[in-house]
């Protein structure tokens, strides 16, 4: 499984899961809802279990990703400053773009 994160994205990621109450969790990356070819994202802090994968990213975060969801094998995590301060989860490689 694949995911990419961007360098906005990765500072803001580390700021919190740097914070002590967050010491030894990772990134979770979940699907909210499925519906036709694409999905919606959620992000948590979270620990891993026996039904997810944790997949290392080239930005040195972690991210937990539930085993056998093709929905989560290539998500993107962004970090946009403007129009909205916030992050945007999207699979590229599923055609989701972000665009509704």
């Amino acid at each position: 499984m694949n995911v990419k994160i961007t360098r906005n994205a990765a500072k803001v990621l580390k700021l919190e899961l740097d914070k002590p109450e967050n010491e030894g969790k990772k990134l979770r990356v979940y699907v909210t809802h499925a519906h036709g070819d694409h999905a919606h994202y959620g992000m948590a802090i979270d620990e891993p279990n026996e039904k997810d994968v944790v997949v290392s990213t080239d930005k040195e975060i972690d991210v937990i990703l539930e085993k056998d969801n093709d929905f989560l094998d290539g998500v993107r995590i962004d970090y946009f400053y403007t129009p909205e301060e916030g992050f945007a989860v999207t699979n590229p490689s599923k055609g989701n773009n972000g665009e509704h």
